[in-house]
């Protein structure tokens, strides 16, 4: 009896094991890996963006799936009057203008109007959450949102944050409404396809699609620049409409775009999904947004400066200023610093800091690393609170070395607003020179030449002896209320 036994599993384990090797398996989704083990725990697998049976992106799936939660945003402003330029009622190439201006005079000046503009939002919370632009509704009077099944319902503004053009409006409408999935926008790629969704030209639920042409950008639209950039159409309009990866999850909030003309010619940015998910909490719940300060103001190392500081490479951020009494101030931060690490954090370049320094919360106390005097020194500073007035920034690198220059009188430090009656100012700055090239301007105040104090003309005189031929020289100067490093590289 138990050698009939013994047989028949044989012979039942060599017919699966030849269903498998006729490839039967396969049909009836029978695998190796598709079968566990005993005790093995099996991980799900992350399902493969959608595709065409001729391997082509599914668009079509993707944008039936997205567009109940993509919205149409009208909003309402009242623009101040202002005196109307006159023009011919025939255009301005009438030959006759000066005839209908003569004898009908300039127009009386406009009272208050009221203005509409459009844009896009897509929704974060089935509570009637969105998520768009501040500038889409800054100022708004009056915000109507009109949703996929064609409701229109009027919204309020829940939080916004102007220094990363981020806001929160709501709806109340009646049910649960769909919501988009937030993807991870540090796990992007240059190269990766996306759809950009919104309402160009008031056009609903308008679908572009293209690739992530760079990530990290800097536009100079604020401190806190760090756009993606994409070849996907962006239109007016789109301000505040998602850009979705092919998984269908929202990577960005389409922003801004660079055109000469106002219309795209494929370069779009959209501000990455992580910076607004970072601040939908506070936006939420605060209305605004609380962020870390240091007490900086910060310019970029260029070459020229990172040669005069004696740096290997021109990285991190070159402290130009220092705010007395301010979390800098109190950690021993100095003017002439350059911060290359803060709380563990490469700072490969001066705009990457301010970003970091915002994400940090209050109080915190963070490790950093300067370079001073060409040496590496770790300091501590406990972060404070960034108030409106308070900026964190990269100083625009303007400055001068055709130099003409003479003490600082009493009444020039009383108009140039200097407490003390020391330094050197330029006078003149002659066309073609590296002075003119590096930046320097007619009313900056001369501090320092070469990390030397300049305290009359005799400090100027004797600093720019002693420089190198051939070297950049490092000029620190008071230009109104701020100060900058700008480095002369001599012809």
């Amino acid at each position: 009896m138990g050698k009939k036994v013994a047989v028949k599993v044989v012979i039942g384990v060599a017919f699966v094991s030849l269903l498998l090797g006729l490839g039967v398996g396969e049909r009836l989704n029978w695998s190796p890996t598709g079968l566990p083990l005993w005790g093995q725990v099996v991980s799900p697998q992350v399902q493969p963006p959608p595709t065409t049976p001729q391997g082509l992106p599914d668009f079509v799936t993707l944008a039936k799936n997205l567009r109940p939660v993509v919205v149409n945003i009208s909003t309402t402003q009242v623009s101040e009057g202002g005196s109307q330029r006159f023009s011919s009622p025939f255009g301005e190439d009438d030959p006759f203008n000066e005839f209908w201006k003569r004898f009908f005079g300039t127009p009386p000046p406009r009272g208050p109007s009221r203005e509409k503009s459009l844009g896009s939002g897509f929704i974060i919370d089935k509570d009637g959450s969105i998520l768009t632009n501040h500038h889409v509704v800054e100022n708004a009077e009056k915000i109507v949102v009109k949703l996929f099944d064609e409701r229109e319902l009027e919204a309020k503004i829940v939080g916004k944050d102007p220094k990363t053009d981020i806001a929160v409006i709501k709806v109340n409408a009646k049910g649960d409404l769909p919501v988009a999935v937030l993807g991870d926008s540090d796990k992007l790629e240059v190269g990766e396809w996306v759809l950009a969704i919104g309402n160009p030209f008031g056009l609903d639920h308008t679908v572009t699609s293209g690739i992530i042409s760079a990530t990290g950008r800097h536009i100079g639209a604020g401190p806190y620049d760090n756009f993606i950039q994409t070849d996907a159409s962006i239109n007016p309009g789109n301000s505040g409409g998602p850009l979705v990866n092919l998984r269908g999850e929202v990577i960005g909030l389409n922003t801004a775009i660079f055109s000469r003309t106002g219309g795209n010619i494929g370069i779009g940015f959209a501000i990455p999904i992580n910076l607004a998910k970072e601040l939908i909490p506070q936006l939420k719940s605060k209305g605004k947004v609380t962020r870390g300060w240091l007490g900086v103001v910060i310019q970029r190392v260029t070459p020229e400066i990172a040669e005069s500081l004696g740096l290997n490479r021109s990285q991190g951020a070159l402290v130009a200023s220092v705010s007395k009494d301010g979390p800098a101030d109190r950690a021993g931060i100095k003017v002439g610093d350059v911060i290359i690490e803060f709380d563990g954090k490469e700072i490969k370049e001066s705009n990457d800091l301010p970003l970091i320094v915002a994400r940090t919360p209050l109080n915190k106390k963070v490790r950093l690393k300067v370079v001073r005097d060409k040496k590496e020194t770790a300091l501590s500073v406990t972060i404070g609170e960034l108030k409106e007035q308070e900026v964190l920034a990269a100083v625009p690198e303007k400055g001068n070395f055709g130099l003409t220059v003479q003490t600082v009188t009493p009444e020039m430090a009383q108009s140039l607003g200097l407490e003390r009656v020391e330094g050197v100012v330029i006078t003149t700055v002659q066309p073609g020179t590296a002075a003119e090239e590096a930046g320097l301007r007619r009313g900056d105040v001369v501090l320092e030449i070469d990390r030397k104090p300049i305290r009359n003309l005799g400090d100027y005189r004797k600093a720019l002896g002693e420089t190198k031929k051939g070297r950049g020289v490092l000029f620190l100067v008071r230009r109104g209320e701020s100060t900058l490093f700008l480095a002369l590289k001599p012809s």
